[in-house]
């Protein structure tokens, strides 16, 4: 029987999704398997540094969701993976491989995941954080100068050519296709529930154990 709980988390990028499946891996640890769409970007090598710069990393084409897809199913068949490891500092692969081992709950998080038909049908629960606009830019600004080392200026041209209105376009309207919309990365009784959820799961497969049943 198979018996693992897929849940999507989704919002704009900024939003506070990667805190709340942060704060979710921490709970539910060696039980949760985390899966980060960002990490399926296709590899650009062969492609120019500067050229790379260029592309709209926001579009659902610039990501091989294919291999997410496949990771997933092999994920539920109790067979591990190796996620590809993105390195956003040269805007490519890195080369590196991350192994992700089965787990009772997987969780899938990206800006895209619940624009994409076929994830979301192999989902149990799907999420989206919700953030306000202001604080998303800002977020970003922060994050992207600490840790990818990008110039505010950059940061700024990326913001404006793709990623608002790749927003607008993609991952603001996905938002209807959500279970559970949350104001915010620390929302509290989000938080609740989503770990009454998975407490729920785990809890009916530890009674198949139990009980001797194939998961």
């Amino acid at each position: 029987m198979n018996d693992i709980l897929i849940i999507g988390i989704a919002g704009g990028s900024g939003s506070g999704k990667s805190a709340f499946t942060r704060r979710l891996k921490a709970r539910f640890d060696k039980d949760m398997a985390v899966l980060h769409h960002d990490d399926y970007y296709r590899d650009q090598t062969g492609t120019d540094p500067e050229d790379r710069k260029k592309i709209n990393y926001d579009h659902p084409d610039s990501l091989e969701t294919d291999l997410l897809l496949r990771h997933l199913k092999q994920l539920r068949e109790g067979k591990a993976v190796s996620c590809p490891v993105y390195d956003f500092t040269r805007h490519n692969r890195s080369g590196e491989t991350l192994r992700v081992d089965p787990a009772p709950v997987i969780i899938v998080e990206g800006i895209l995941v619940l624009s994409d038909p076929a994830l979301r049908e192999m989902m149990d629960l799907k999420i989206y954080v919700d953030s306000d606009a202001d604080e998303r830019i800002i977020r970003r600004i922060l994050r992207d100068v600490r840790k990818r080392k990008r110039d505010l200026e950059g940061i700024v041209s990326q913001y404006r050519a793709t990623v608002k209105p790749m927003h607008n376009l993609f991952v603001e309207p996905a938002k209807q296709e959500a279970d559970i919309v949350l104001n915010g990365g620390l929302n509290d009784q989000a938080f609740a529930l989503a770990e009454a959820f998975i407490e729920k799961h785990l809890s009916h497969r530890k009674k198949l154990c139990e009980r001797g049943d194939d998961l």
